[in-house]
C-alpha cells in the first residue's frame, strides 16, 4: 500500500480511500465515456437556455456506488471533460462548482442507502431547485446577460415536467445497478 493510499483512508472522508481502488477508476472511467457519448447522443436541446438530457445517469451512478466527495471529483472532472470535447459555449467555473454540489446532494442521500424513491424525490427536487434553477440560472445570466427573470420561468417549467421523468429513471436505473454493479464494488 502507498503513502498516498494511507493518507487517504485516514482522511476524515473515508470514501476518497476508494480513489486508490484501480477497479473503483476503471468503473468511473468508463461511466465518464458513457456521460460524454450521452451528451452527444442523448440531449434535447429547446433554445438557447434549456436542455434536457441523459448524460447525467453516469454521474449518478457514481454518485451512489461511491458517495458525494469521489462524485464531486467525478462530476468537477466531466464538466471540464464535457466542455472541452463539445467546444459549445464559453467555459465557466460556476457551472463546475454547480455539477461538483449536484453529485454531494446525489451521493448524501444515496450512497450507503438503500435505493427508495423518497431519498431518489429529495436529492432530485433539491438538484433541480438549488443547482439547476438557481446556481445555472444564475451563471446563465452572470455570463449572457439575460435578465434573470426572463429565463426563470422556462428553467422552471423544465425542470418541473422532467422531476417526475428523472425520478422514474433514477429509481429503476439504481435498483438495476444496486443488485448487478454493487455488489462488486462492496
Amino acid at each position: 500500500m502507498s503513502k498516498n493510499s494511507t493518507v487517504l483512508q485516514k482522511s476524515k472522508l473515508p470514501t476518497l480511500s476508494k480513489l486508490s481502488d484501480v477497479k473503483v477508476l476503471c468503473f468511473c472511467g468508463m461511466m465518464g465515456a458513457l456521460a460524454i457519448v450521452l451528451g452527444y447522443i442523448a440531449t434535447i436541446k429547446i433554445g438557447q437556455y434549456i436542455r434536457i438530457g441523459f448524460s447525467g445517469l453516469p454521474n449518478q451512478v457514481v454518485d451512489y456506488l461511491f458517495g458525494p466527495w469521489i462524485g464531486a471529483i467525478f462530476g468537477g472532472a466531466m464538466d471540464i471533460i464535457k466542455w472541452f470535447a463539445s467546444g459549445d459555449g464559453n467555459f465557466f467555473p460556476g457551472f463546475t462548482i454547480t455539477a461538483m454540489l449536484g453529485a454531494v446532494i446525489y451521493g448524501f442521500f444515496l450512497y450507503n442507502k438503500p435505493v427508495k424513491i423518497v431519498n431518489i424525490v429529495i436529492s432530485q427536487l433539491l438538484v433541480k431547485i438549488i443547482c439547476n434553477i438557481g446556481l445555472n440560472t444564475l451563471w446563465l445570466n452572470m455570463l449572457y446577460g439575460q435578465a434573470f427573470k426572463a429565463i426563470l420561468p422556462g428553467r422552471i417549467l423544465s425542470n418541473a415536467i422532467m422531476l417526475p421523468i428523472d425520478c422514474f429513471i433514477m429509481f429503476a436505473m439504481l435498483k438495476v445497478v444496486s443488485k448487478v454493479i454493487k455488489p462488486h464494488f462492496s
